[in-house]
């Protein structure tokens, strides 16, 4: 008697994680980086300052904002000179015995805080802006254009001052130095927004007479869910390299408005605050103190700024 032919159940389906990370593996971006030194050497310092920064209470060699923890006697040592508490202060200390490198890892991630706030801060502001700009036209676009037209025809820096000006005002005095870092990531934020919303607008200008952007509205669908969930994803791509530049901007600007005296209060002191700090020894011989802030401010900021230059190039369809 034969027996009716079995039949074998399917294979199973591979790993959909597995086989989601070869793709990215072997994406056109993946195989760019990985042929890119510049990028690798960006990506790798980026990564490390933000690790370094944000585990400042647990890799520092002490907490430079605890004032019991910083002695006035150990004031104006040299780089690799030690304490008398037995600490070995790599780059030093300032004029009141704060160990310099705990100042810089928590001074770094104070403006990383700050910067990484004020851009998606200013990237959701930016992108709402110019998806209506775009996506809605006629008066409310030109209404939100000239306004962003006003805004570039100034420097950033002076919109920031301005912003934060403005918003100190309207504080009462004795929440100035609570509400410092929330006016600042405002002031910062409000200055870089017309950029976003510029480079959304005239993609979704595109974008909004396309076959897709027809069949969803005759499928139903209203103009904010059409804008968020059909355009939104097909103009991100160069938001995010406007995102990657305007990061080592804003940690630029939040030095700038620290060293001005008019960024985070001396409780939170960032790099620019640091670097504020370390001017004033510059002439008297004790020069890492300003030397060090800024050594770290500069490669922060050269390192996103390569990072981001590598990925504009990458996502440009032009360059490939």
């Amino acid at each position: 008697m034969n027996d009716a032919p079995q039949i074998k159940p399917p294979p199973k389906a591979k790993s959909t994680l597995r086989s989601r990370l070869a793709a990215v593996w072997d994406s056109d971006l993946a195989w760019n980086f990985r042929h890119s030194p510049v990028a690798i050497a960006a990506a790798t310092t980026t990564l490390l300052i933000f690790i370094a920064a944000f585990l400042a209470p647990w890799i520092a060699p002490q907490n430079a904002f605890d004032p019991g923890a910083v002695r006035l006697d150990d004031g104006f040592l040299k780089p690799l000179e030690v304490g008398s508490t037995g600490i070995t202060h790599v780059f030093g200390t300032d004029s009141q015995g704060r160990d310099l490198l705990s100042a810089i890892l928590y001074g770094t991630r104070v403006s990383l805080i700050v910067g990484f706030a004020s851009v998606g801060f200013s990237m959701v502001l930016g992108v709402s802006l110019g998806l209506i700009a775009g996506f809605v036209g006629g008066r409310v676009d030109a209404l939100i254009m000239r306004v962003a037209d006003v805004q570039l025809s100034f420097p950033a820096i002076l919109i920031a001052l301005l912003v934060f000006g403005v918003g100190r005002g309207l504080i009462h005095p004795t929440q100035h130095e609570r509400m410092a870092v929330i006016v600042l990531i405002i002031a910062i934020g409000l200055s870089h927004w017309a950029q976003y919303a510029r480079t959304v607008r005239g993609a979704t200008l595109v974008e909004r007479n396309k076959e897709y952007v027809q069949a969803a509205r005759v499928m139903g669908r209203t103009s904010g869910a059409i804008m968020g969930s059909h355009v939104l994803p097909n103009v991100i791509g160069p938001v995010l390299v406007i995102a990657t530049i305007n990061l080592a901007l804003a940690v630029i600007e939040e030095a700038t408005l620290s060293f001005l005296g008019v960024g985070v209060p001396p409780t939170q002191p960032s790099l620019g605050t640091l670097i504020r700090v370390g001017q004033q020894f510059l002439f008297s011989g004790e020069r890492w103190i300003l030397f060090f802030p800024a050594a770290a401010l500069i490669i922060l900021a050269l390192a996103v700024n390569l990072l981001g230059d590598w990925l504009r190039d990458a996502l440009n369809p032009r360059l490939k």
